[in-house]
């Protein structure tokens, strides 16, 4: 990356991204290709001559990230931080331990073995997915969907009724008082 940020884009304007990519494929062709490496002495596109009956077809094979297995630990709000994001599971996992695996453009959660979520793969950064039904509000609903009443005990959620909500210039006015 330094080479070409360092070698190739200075002094460069580029109309749209078709343009940037004709200049780099051509830039790479007529003189990267043909420019001594450093480290091996060579030129690469002589190199690649030589190296390319070697390398592997790797198309319909699963990628690293695909294959690679992810242990999270469930936070107290029931959810599993992967690549900036978060998803939720099961607010009961709270505390444990799950292993997070993507399978195509899905995230595919498990605990002790069993899938207990899965969630569309987030395509941004800091952002949320969060499935109502893992929630802790889900055994409240389910019990009356179920039994035709709700369960004794408020569920953590239903407290959030009893939250005051202020305008913020409420806040304001007491700075000019003071």
């Amino acid at each position: 990356m330094k080479y070409v940020k360092r070698n190739f884009l200075p002094g460069r304007v580029f109309r749209d991204l078709a343009d940037f990519n004709a200049q780099l494929a051509a830039w790479h062709a007529e003189i990267a290709d043909l420019h001594i490496h450093g480290t091996t002495r060579e030129r690469p596109v002589d190199r690649f001559a030589r190296e390319a009956a070697a390398l592997v077809d790797t198309r319909g094979h699963r990628s690293y990230f695909q294959a690679l297995r992810r242990s999270r630990v469930v936070a107290e709000d029931w959810l599993v931080a992967i690549d900036a994001n978060r998803y939720s599971v099961p607010w009961r996992l709270i505390g444990k331990t799950v292993e997070v695996v993507r399978v195509g453009e899905r995230w595919q959660i498990s605990h002790q073995g069993k899938v207990v979520a899965e969630h569309p793969i987030l395509a941004g950064r800091h952002e949320l997915c969060v499935d109502p039904a893992y929630g802790p509000g889900a055994v409240s609903r389910n019990a009356r969907s179920r039994y035709g009443t709700a369960p004794a005990a408020p569920s953590p959620m239903a407290r959030l009724h009893d939250i005051e909500v202020r305008d913020l210039a409420v806040y304001e006015q007491l700075l000019e008082v003071a």
